[in-house]
């Protein structure tokens, strides 16, 4: 009945975190609809790969994620800056680059960068710190094997639904006039400055 319990509460907690509303979902729409679905894979991979390491950090040391938590708003002001420069580069790209809506032919090392700006983007960000240190202290009386489930169970959905946002990305892409891709293109890059400004602005008055 444990592993069951487990299953549910990495399931509950992986869809809350995977459909909340943030800068990393406008930014795998980003990434998957101005480059292709692979750019918005690396971004994502990177976003499970950060997460990992604060799952495993809150459970091998928790004392230290509190010492990290407790830097917030240095943390806060360093997201901010990232978030507001990613909407400021899809804002000034030329208008010719948002018409070609044929995949572009990206570098290894183009995928690399896209990978850091997912880990970056969700390292650094106060709320996904609250939100494991606030799961993993919920699950701390429970025994390796438990916590180990329920954070497998979690992040496994949660790769697997930002896997799906890209794909649905994609078939949207292929859909859309290059016009119509543009204006999306810039959208969901003026989501992600407004968001960077926001918190910003909420740290301040903090």
């Amino acid at each position: 009945m444990e592993i069951i319990s487990a299953v549910v509460k990495g399931v509950l907690i992986g869809l809350f975190m995977a459909i909340s509303v943030g800068p990393t979902l406008f930014a795998v729409i980003k990434y998957s609809m101005s480059n292709n679905y692979k750019a918005g894979l690396a971004f994502v991979i990177g976003v499970s790969v950060s997460d990992i390491m604060y799952v495993t950090i809150a459970n091998v040391a928790a004392a230290w994620l509190v010492v990290l938590n407790s830097y917030g708003r240095y943390i806060a002001y360093g997201g901010a800056a990232i978030l507001v420069t990613v909407g400021l580069v899809g804002l000034l790209k030329k208008a010719d680059d948002d018409k070609a809506q044929e995949v572009k032919t990206i570098s290894g090392r183009h995928y690399f960068r896209i990978w850091v700006s997912g880990f970056l983007i969700n390292s650094i960000n106060p709320g996904v710190i609250i939100s494991w240190l606030a799961a993993v202290s919920a699950t701390m009386n429970k025994g390796g094997g438990y916590r180990f489930v329920l954070f497998g169970t979690c992040l496994s959905l949660i790769l697997a639904i930002d896997f799906l946002k890209v794909f649905l990305a994609e078939k949207i892409r292929v859909l859309l006039t290059p016009q119509r891709l543009g204006l999306l293109h810039r959208v969901s890059s003026f989501i992600i400055l407004l968001l960077g400004l926001i918190l910003f602005v909420k740290t301040i008055l903090e």
